[in-house]
């Protein structure tokens, strides 16, 4: 069933290169199929999924949303039916590669697939970036990779940041086989390139945040002199297209004064009326009806949030803002957890994964800070598959490093006694006759 669940990694990511919904379809049925037909847990495995209780309560939020929308107008109810099943949808991914039978080395191989599907989809917007004229920004020249028209160039970009440091930390971590490290850095130097031509500000700064992070986790001398060194180099490889890029975010305006540019300034306005809108709904305005509503708060009617927590809140009310925190924070625990398996292991590659998958859940974190990503297909499918693979595989970890008991003599007493207390207790003789033999 390896492929039943290896095909989905590829396929999820590049929906567009195929026709309408052929590549989700396809992948839903795989992974139905290999859940019907596939291995089960050994005995012992836990079955307890981490993040079931936070993306429970996920769902009853989205639930609530759903029916607050319809109580104000059931006139889209289809529609919005249709976007309660793909934020549902994504998050069950995760709950399928938790439970996908694999032993710890096909588990480990579906992570590394993971990786290598991220790197391919970097390249494809690399290829795309090296077309364009950089010596000048336009907005219709940014790479977007498999993930569509130009519009999604700052999603893409979050996709990239997001899979960035879990390349990035196998290639800094000393104890790996230096094939794996050299692979991991060619991995990586592909992803910055990809963040760099998406054109994304918000992307820049997750994937130096991300990068920050893994540094400092090496210790914090070497990071201050790894970020000196990595801005020098910067400065002078860096295109002047994204210089001008980043030089947008403040401009200045008449008589010398600093504002902001109008995609910063527009968000600020949106996060502004979604407080006025939550004033006016505390439960919520409803799942899928921010856009309805933001244009009489603000003058960007129809506009997204720009921000996933602030889309939540607005449309889900505080219990939905709590629930999204809550899964991030056990996502956060989850990780930890790992990285604290792989320190007992001594296991250099499973402590850069753990330590990398950290920095991930930051990174996908702060990219609903200035975007709302969280329930797009082809930004957290991925995202939400090597969440389920990385609990599995540390799962898989700490089973192999628990000690196991050793095996009882024949006819000693341990192997009556724990299983028949009453018995024992009862015959005194049978059990004085038992110790007398395990002594002999």
């Amino acid at each position: 069933m390896f492929w039943a669940y290896a095909l989905p990694i590829v396929l999820l990511p590049n929906t567009l290169h195929l026709p309408a919904d052929v590549g989700m379809a396809t992948s839903l049925a795989l992974l139905a199929c290999a859940t019907i037909f596939g291995s089960r847990d050994p005995p012992g495995f836990p079955r307890t999924s981490y993040l079931l209780p936070p993306l429970t309560g996920l769902f009853l939020a989205l639930l609530l949303g759903y029916v607050i929308a319809q109580w104000h107008d059931a006139s889209t109810a289809g529609a919005d039916l249709v976007q309660a099943k793909y934020a549902i949808i994504y998050p069950l991914l995760y709950l399928a590669y938790r439970h996908c039978g694999l032993d710890p080395g096909a588990t480990r191989n579906l992570i590394v697939l993971a990786l290598v599907v991220a790197a391919a989809a970097g390249l494809e917007a690399v290829f795309q970036g090296l077309q364009f004229d950089l010596r000048e920004f336009s907005d219709q020249q940014r790479a977007t990779g498999p993930f569509g028209e130009v519009t999604a160039a700052n999603r893409a970009g979050v996709f990239f940041a997001i899979f960035l440091p879990m390349l990035a930390a196998l290639a800094l971590q000393p104890g790996c086989r230096r094939t794996v490290r050299l692979l991991a850095l060619s991995g990586s130097l592909i992803l910055v390139a990809a963040i760099l031509f998406t054109f994304s500000r918000q992307s820049y700064l997750i994937a130096v945040l991300g990068i920050l992070l893994l540094l400092i986790h090496r210790g914090v001398p070497k990071a201050v002199l790894a970020l000196v060194l990595i801005a020098g180099a910067g400065a002078i490889l860096l295109p002047e297209s994204a210089l001008q890029r980043m030089e947008e975010t403040r401009q200045v305006g008449m008589g010398g004064a600093q504002a902001f540019d109008g995609s910063t300034a527009s968000r600020l306005e949106l996060w502004r009326g979604s407080l006025a809108m939550l004033a006016d709904h505390p439960a919520g305005v409803g799942l899928g009806r921010f856009g309805d509503h933001i244009g009489e708060y603000t003058g960007f009617p129809g506009k997204d949030a720009h921000n996933g927590f602030v889309l939540m809140l607005a449309e889900c009310g505080p219990f939905g803002l709590a629930m999204m925190l809550w899964l991030v924070w056990r996502l956060l625990a989850l990780t930890h957890r790992l990285r604290a398996t792989a320190r007992s292991l001594a296991w250099p590659e499973a402590h850069a994964l753990a330590v990398g998958s950290t920095v991930a859940v930051v990174c996908m974190a702060a990219g609903n800070l200035f975007g709302s990503p969280f329930f797009s297909a082809l930004v957290m499918n991925s995202f939400w598959v090597l969440c389920g693979l990385v609990e599995r595989y540390g799962t898989a970890l700490a089973c192999a490093a628990k000690p196991r008991a050793p095996d009882a003599r024949p006819g000693h007493l341990t192997g009556i006694e724990p299983r028949f207390p009453l018995a024992a207790r009862a015959l005194p003789g049978f059990r004085a006759a038992h110790h007398a033999r395990s002594r002999e």
